[in-house]
């Protein structure tokens, strides 16, 4: 390995501990400070996709963020029954942008505006209600792991094993035994999890069995998720998100796979429960 990319490896590592320890922290306290991680989180991210898409400083913008803050604070509030109002709060709020501002602006930026919202806020909120679910930190990290692990292995077996390119145009360095090994691998350190602290996990019946499937279900959800966010980036003509995680890019680089991961393991642990 020559210098820069031993500096580019070390950097990464650095920015992936940090960024590991925060999380640990937050979930480890649950409950606001949590809910606070996630909501500024979601924000950041949100504020990134926004730059992507070209809608910084725009009318849609604005209704987007205060759509999310809406949903949030439902989500913040346990108010189930008003998630649903808050998002179409959130739409109605969009779309009247759309309307009494035309045509400044084109039926794809609502459209992407809308899904901005349920992309970011609505998907990530799942980590802190996952929280109000369990009530455990064990259950809790499960919505970060289960998107972090496969990481890990994938990029471990593609190392080793890569040949055959997974999606060529779209992520080269992606292959087919990279994605199979993050599916192996995840499974495997679920199961693992599953055992070192099936003490604590009494709502499963089977704790080994039902981490290691919420692991290897994880994996492939995380993938995608990941694809995702290297999809829109290709059509937005950008490298990152942002540049706040050294090594990595945006927040939004970072937590792709956990988009799509968190809503997964929340209702797999309701699947799954005794």
């Amino acid at each position: 390995m020559d210098d820069e990319k031993k500096k580019g490896f070390l950097i990464r590592l650095r920015s992936s501990v940090i960024v590991t320890v925060l999380a640990a922290g937050a979930l480890f306290c649950g409950g606001l400070v949590l809910f606070l991680a996630v909501a500024a989180v979601s924000m950041i991210a949100l504020f990134e996709l926004f730059k992507a898409l070209g809608l910084r400083k725009t009318g849609l913008e604005a209704a987007g963020f205060m759509g999310a803050a809406l949903y949030l604070e439902a989500v913040w509030l346990g108010w189930d029954n008003g998630l649903f109002l808050a998002l179409f709060l959130a739409f109605v709020l969009i779309l009247g942008t759309y309307v009494f501002t035309f045509p400044k602006y084109e039926f794809g930026q609502a459209a992407e505006t809308v899904f901005a919202i349920l992309y970011i806020p609505v998907m990530l909120s799942f980590i802190y209600r996952t929280d109000l679910l369990t009530e455990s930190i064990v259950y809790t990290a499960l919505t970060l792991l289960a998107a972090w692990v496969p990481d890990v292995g994938a990029y471990c077996v593609g190392l080793l094993l890569g040949k055959h390119k997974m999606t060529p145009v779209l992520s080269p360095k992606k292959t087919v035994e990279g994605a199979v090994g993050a599916i192996v691998v995840a499974a495997g350190i679920g199961a693992l999890y599953g055992f070192l602290f099936r003490e604590s996990l009494g709502l499963f019946e089977h704790p080994v069995i039902a981490v290691m499937i919420l692991f290897a279900c994880g994996s492939v959800l995380a993938q995608i998720g990941d694809l995702v966010a290297s999809a829109i980036k290709r059509n937005c003509g950008i490298k990152d998100y942002g540049n706040l995680i050294p090594g990595h890019g945006g927040i939004l680089d970072r937590f792709d796979s956990v988009i799509v991961t968190a809503p997964a393991v929340y209702y797999l642990i309701l699947l799954l429960m005794k």
